[in-house]
């Protein structure tokens, strides 16, 4: 017995060296890059193994890590089959082919409609079908409004902690129960003839003729790049493009945001029927959040009464590609749009509102509820551009190893980027090892996942948290850094 203790003693020794030798080296590496700024880091086997701690209870700011979290709780709330729906229906009576009422586009939360992924149907494709139930139905001519209707989700359509400056740019666009193409827009932007004269801008897609744009944007001087911002909300059509584009730079596509999806949608759909043998006598609208119809009328905003939701009859239905593959968009692509929609239906789903209140408090459940510690943690959306988000390097990798105990873990692995997050000066052996989400703004970046083992079982996957906040330093040498540490984690296994 006494031997075994001996021995015992000797490993535990042997273990708590070779820790601190691994976190001596990271923390070094991380010290002298990151010494001014907060940062944590944690990586751990499946196992239970430790191999690096460094401030892994810091609560940070995650940035797009954060959707690591948004799709590992839809894909095993929602399943990975599960599919949005969006409804054809009207009001009134349909008489001898006419439609003397209003034709409504009630959204279910599909993001993807009107969007140029693969993974959706092509907009035309997906108009044809909402045009053969109106053809089933007999109607050739609609005496009535088209009408986007969202009020599926309720609420802002933007989570009210996210920065003013966030709220113009394709990716602080927000949305309620019915979009068009992400709810972006995009401008064509070419330089003037000199420093501080206009630009020459035009609105190229999507077209939305109820707003109005004022350009106090000017010509920058040479080098500075493309600093324009879009000032605009959901009960306005007013707004405003400002800042500078650089003189040196030719034309460029700059994308921004559209806070009128559903209207979007209801004007090209109702151009569709038009220019397809069904004749619409009334206007394109939307539904605000009071519950009025809005549309252009003589060149002015007018408003009437919506019908009631749970009035309107239904002429058929199409549905959204699978959770599954939007997962798969949100984490390769980092897209905070599709990952606001996954949020806001956790909410609509478990505490009956989209509202982000409401789906902030769902998160929290749905974390306990797969038994993890929730204290010190806070989501307030599901993309991570809130800054008032707080998660620990300690439990993101909670989070990860309990992902790995679900049945839905593989598919859930398959949405992460692989190989790795880029790992340069790595072998391929190392790169195709690592699985990973990046997070990153303005001072922040965040790197979370998993490195498979080169030889072992599912026991000796490592996962791990990495984690820095307030870093004003270049992106190539935060990158670079974080870099070698996961190359050094990599080859722990």
């Amino acid at each position: 017995m006494r031997y075994f203790i001996i021995i015992s003693a000797i490993l535990l020794s042997s273990f708590i060296s070779n820790l601190y030798a691994r976190n001596n080296d990271i923390e070094e590496l991380a010290e002298d890059v990151f010494g001014s700024s907060s940062y944590g880091i944690l990586a751990v086997r499946n196992s239970g193994d430790t191999i690096v701690n460094i401030g892994s209870r810091h609560k940070l700011v995650p940035a797009s890590n954060a959707k690591l979290i948004t799709t590992g709780l839809a894909l095993i709330n929602f399943g990975t089959d599960y599919k949005f729906r969006t409804e054809i229906t009207y009001t009134g009576e349909i008489n001898n082919g006419t439609l003397d009422g209003d034709l409504y586009i009630v959204g279910g939360g599909d993001p993807t409609i009107g969007s140029e992924d693969s993974i959706a149907i092509p907009t035309k494709d997906l108009f044809a079908k909402w045009k053969a139930f109106i053809d089933e139905a007999g109607i050739k001519k609609i005496n009535g409004d088209i009408i986007g209707d969202g009020r599926y989700f309720e609420g802002d359509i933007e989570e009210p902690s996210w920065e003013y400056e966030d709220l113009g740019t394709y990716y602080g666009t927000g949305g309620n129960g019915l979009c068009f193409y992400r709810n972006i827009i995009d401008f064509k932007v070419i330089p003037g003839f000199k420093t501080g004269t206009p630009l020459k801008i035009d609105n190229i897609y999507p077209d939305t003729p109820w707003m109005k744009y004022n350009y106090s944007c000017t010509t920058g001087e040479k080098g500075t790049g493309e600093r324009l911002y879009l000032y605009t909300n959901d009960f306005s059509t007013d707004a405003e493009i400002r800042g500078t584009f650089a003189l040196d730079r030719k034309y460029h596509i700059v994308k921004f945001s559209n806070k009128f999806g559903a209207y979007t949608c209801a004007f090209y759909f109702s151009n569709y029927l038009n220019d397809n043998g069904i004749d619409v006598i009334g206007e394109a609208a939307d539904v605000d959040k009071s519950g009025m119809v809005r549309y252009l009328y003589e060149g002015k905003m007018s408003l009437k009464q919506a019908a009631e939701s749970d009035k309107l009859k239904v002429l058929g239905y199409t549905e959204s590609p699978s959770v599954e593959r939007i997962s798969y968009i949100i984490n390769h692509r980092s897209d905070n749009f599709y990952a606001e929609t996954f949020f806001r239906q956790l909410g609509k789903k478990y505490a009956g509102s989209a509202n982000y209140l409401y789906c902030s408090k769902t998160i929290d459940d749905l974390l306990n509820k797969m038994g993890l510690n929730t204290e010190g943690v806070k989501l307030q959306d599901g993309s991570g551009l809130s800054r008032k988000n707080y998660v620990s390097p300690q439990f993101f990798c909670s989070f990860l190893k309990s992902m790995m105990n679900t049945e839905k873990f593989e598919k859930y692995l398959n949405t992460l980027n692989n190989p790795g997050i880029g790992l340069k000066n790595e072998t391929e052996e190392v790169r195709r090892r690592v699985f990973s989400k990046s997070g990153s703004m303005g001072g922040v970046r965040c790197y979370s996942g998993y490195i498979s083992p080169s030889e072992g079982g599912k026991e000796d996957t490592i996962i791990f948290s990495i984690m820095v906040n307030n870093c004003t330093l270049p992106n190539w040498k935060i990158k670079s850094t974080l870099d070698k540490i996961i190359a050094s984690l990599a080859k722990e296994n």
